[in-house]
């Protein structure tokens, strides 16, 4: 298959990459040097002449509390963008993955959403991506698969982890919050679940993390741990669990977003759902290598 990725500088491109880098698909990743998907006819004259059979829109804005005062920049991108390339493969007959957030949900239900469960975003950010949501839904409902996921890290770009193994090293203590809760996602194990979604074009809404549950302070503790056990951090510091409202942020985050993945877990039967502290052990060892 002709593939082309959205959104190459990210963490999950960079995964999607390293996925099918030795598949026999033909594969392109296009970033903001290369095209402007705010701009549907810039998105027609760089795609048309590619003739992509899949696109997989690994794009996104993501920084969730400069969204509440940037929310032009954050519409472009989480929902403009994603119309504009949903009505292109909709004109061109390619199917097209695109990755959503829990930050879609209230963060109120305290039990794992589901796929069809009613979407109630808080923020800026998470409005911008339910946007994006429903466009490809309403455009590509036939030939789409839309992939809810949460907490995402990996080896490459910024991220929680990442954040944490410096701060570990720099500072004597820390204060992290321990009543929001979900799922860390290793952007590997997503990746892999997008790839699938391409070659079966496996169509409806799935959501898709590791496995387990934790809050962001077990996160930090379990970062923490692994990377001493690594060599990654050369001793422990204190750590302190606060509620979010000691830390107050511009943006509302969900207190509870563990996503259900049953229809993921049948859906894709190849991709095996790992829990989330094995896939921080197994990204730190890259880290560390």
């Amino acid at each position: 298959m002709n593939i082309i990725i959205i959104g190459k500088s990210g963490q999950l491109a960079f995964e999607l990459s390293r996925e099918l880098k030795n598949s026999d698909h033909q594969v392109t990743l296009l970033g903001r040097d290369d095209i402007d998907i705010t701009n549907s006819d810039i998105i027609e004259a760089s795609l048309a002449p590619l003739s992509p059979d899949v696109l997989i829109n690994a794009s996104a804005y993501t920084a969730v509390d400069k969204a509440e005062e940037d929310t032009e920049a954050c519409n472009a991108i989480n929902a403009i963008a994603v119309k504009n390339l949903a009505t292109f493969c909709n004109a061109h007959g390619a199917f097209m993955v695109h990755v959503s957030t829990d930050y879609v949900f209230n963060g109120h239900k305290g039990s794992p959403y589901l796929t069809d469960d009613p979407i109630e975003p808080q923020g800026a950010y998470g409005k911008s991506k339910a946007e994006g949501e429903k466009a490809l839904l309403e455009i590509l409902p036939e030939a789409s698969c839309l992939i809810r996921t949460a907490w995402v890290y990996s080896s490459h770009g910024n991220n929680f982890v990442k954040t944490m193994l410096r701060l570990m090293a720099d500072k004597p203590q820390l204060s992290v919050i321990d009543d929001q809760i979900g799922t860390p996602t290793w952007a590997k194990g997503l990746a892999e679940v997008c790839v699938s979604a391409a070659e079966n074009k496996a169509v409806g809404v799935y959501h898709w993390t590791d496995e387990g549950v934790a809050s962001w302070y077990d996160f930090a503790m379990a970062i923490q741990e692994l990377g001493i056990e690594k060599g990654l951090l050369s001793s422990a510091i204190t750590v302190l669990p606060i509620p979010s409202s000691q830390y107050p942020t511009p943006a509302k985050r969900p207190h509870y977003s563990v996503l259900d993945k049953q229809t993921a877990r049948e859906a894709f039967a190849s991709c095996k759902p790992t829990h989330w502290r094995k896939q921080l052990s197994i990204m730190l060892d890259e880290l560390e290598a």
